[in-house]
């Protein structure tokens, strides 16, 4: 009996121990909620904006041996990579292989082509006070037209013509002071020395509005056809920089040469408009200079040249004339001013102040 009361108390003894390992156990805290946020993923930087560049055409009649392409190949191009860090290409295509002599600035303005040289006579047949710029004897010399063209009257005029045109010019270039070269072996020494001579003249209004005033009977046609229109009689003669004489052979096919001198001959690199805003501020500082700094390289190319081209000239055996010059600037002037209907559009106070710094 002892023995079973022994027996049962134990039993109790160990429920009990059991009994309060349990509440013990129940009674222990839940572990605290880990209330911490994960860390959000890093971002990722976003991609650089892709730098524009682009690979820019230039259209020109002129040859490869004139200095207005050689300015573009040997200078230009190499200087606008260099600047643009290759953001920016000028592929030139000289000779009219691309556009026309015609055609070439209506394809700029249309977007055709990137780029091109124009002038005042080619930009008269959309913007008419233009004209004024390429009147005969409207600059006395190279510093003159420097002076005018590269400096605060042209800026102002380029932007209007970017504004009018379409197409924004960037700076001028000297080609030559433009003289007269005739199949005849007599030089023309006085304007009536020009009457009833088909003089070849590039095809537009104000082009041939020259060519009256010179007092000889224009006659359109394109630079890339004018040797053999020289050389079958369609033309008696043409009037050009010595250079361009030289260049395009002219010699060859004619007999003498007047140095009249009668315009100052300047053109202008342009670009098309949109493509020029599109470009943006950097691009476009890029483009600008070089092409500003390309006008020493180009000027002293022609001044090199134009000062052997007489002796040259002489030696193939054309006969070199010093005409009257102040004739003939009275006779342009006077014709010019004589027709309201061609000069209505310029703007006389420019014109007189342009004379001014003459």
């Amino acid at each position: 009996m002892k023995k079973l009361l022994a027996f049962v108390l134990a039993l109790v003894m160990v429920f009990a121990l059991c009994a309060c390992g349990q509440s013990q156990q129940a009674a222990a805290p839940a572990p605290a909620e880990d209330k911490t946020e994960p860390a959000p993923a890093e971002a990722e930087a976003p991609a650089p904006a892709e730098e524009k560049s682009y690979v820019l055409t230039f259209t020109t009649a002129s040859v490869p041996e004139e200095a207005h392409t050689r300015v573009l190949v040997e200078y230009v191009v190499p200087r606008l990579e260099e600047l643009s860090g290759g953001r920016l290409k000028l592929e030139v295509f000289d000779s009219s292989s691309l556009f026309s002599q015609d055609d070439e600035l209506p394809a700029t303005i249309k977007g055709n082509a990137s780029m091109c040289y124009t002038d005042g006579s080619w930009l008269a047949t959309y913007m008419p006070s233009a004209s004024m710029f390429s009147a005969g004897y409207m600059f006395t010399d190279l510093d003159h037209m420097n002076a005018v063209m590269n400096g605060e009257i042209g800026q102002e005029f380029f932007e209007q013509v970017a504004e009018e045109v379409g197409v924004r010019c960037l700076c001028c270039y000297y080609i030559g002071s433009r003289c007269i070269n005739l199949r005849s072996s007599e030089p023309v020494m006085t304007p009536a020395d020009l009457k009833g001579v088909k003089l070849r003249m590039p095809n537009s209004e104000a082009w041939l509005m020259l060519g009256k005033a010179l007092g000889a009977d224009p006659v359109p046609v394109a630079f890339s056809e004018l040797y053999t229109a020289l050389s079958t009689g369609v033309v008696d003669g043409q009037d050009n920089p010595l250079t361009s004489t030289e260049e395009g052979k002219f010699y060859e096919v004619t007999g003498s040469i007047s140095i009249t001198n009668h315009q100052i001959g300047a053109l202008w690199p342009c670009i098309n408009e949109e493509l020029w805003e599109e470009m943006g501020e950097e691009l476009q500082g890029y483009l600008l200079q070089a092409f500003e700094e390309g006008v020493e390289y180009n000027n002293n190319l022609i001044l090199e040249k134009e000062n052997s081209l007489i002796e040259f000239f002489e030696s193939e055996g054309l006969k070199v004339g010093y005409p009257d010059v102040a004739a003939f600037k009275e006779q342009v002037l006077n014709y010019y001013l004589a027709d309201k209907e061609f000069t209505k559009d310029w703007d006389m106070d420019l014109y007189e102040k342009i004379q001014a710094l003459g």
